[in-house]
């Protein structure tokens, strides 16, 4: 069945952005609404007014280790069309991590390099392969945030989802 998944992943975002930055990766279910109203009685009222045909994200437990450690360890039923990740990173312009000195925690350096932006990413996986990102960019000194959408911003992630739902990514052309 098609899903418009870009229109679920930025509304994931939409949601997280409300709640500001500075919040912890979180991962999502992204299970047919349909199938909730019809087997989750507590959640069909809130459902109520959603499309049957879309996809509902459903936050699961909060992620407290690695991201890609905990990635490894999940396996979806397939009552779960897709997944979600929402990370916020450091990110540097190209070129800026051979400036690192050896002996420093890579982290703070990165935190507090001049060049450094807060970046949140939201990436989307379905069952058959597709793919869609957004990726926040936090606005420097009360400048709006920038906002970028497209199938495959961070493609190792995608890949990292997709192993969870067992699919395997096609080989690259």
């Amino acid at each position: 069945m098609p899903y418009d998944l870009p229109a679920t992943v930025t509304e994931i975002e939409r949601q997280l952005a409300e709640s500001g930055w500075d919040q912890p990766p979180k991962l999502y279910a992204l299970v047919e609404t349909g199938h909730l109203q019809a087997n989750e009685p507590a959640l069909a009222d809130l459902l109520e007014d959603s499309d049957p045909e879309g996809l509902t994200p459903v936050e699961q437990e909060p992620i407290e280790t690695d991201v890609a450690e905990f990635l490894s360890g999940i396996e979806w039923p397939e009552s779960v069309a897709g997944c979600a990740l929402v990370n916020e990173v450091v990110m540097l312009p190209d070129g800026a991590a051979q400036e690192r000195p050896a002996e420093v925690d890579e982290e703070a350096w990165a935190t507090a390099h001049p060049d450094a932006r807060d970046v949140r990413l939201v990436v989307g996986v379905l069952r058959g392969g597709e793919r869609a990102s957004v990726l926040r960019i936090r606005g420097r000194e009360g400048a709006e945030d920038d906002l970028l959408a497209a199938p495959d911003l961070v493609p190792n992630l995608a890949i990292a989802l997709l192993a969870t739902l067992g699919e395997t990514p096609p080989e690259p052309a």
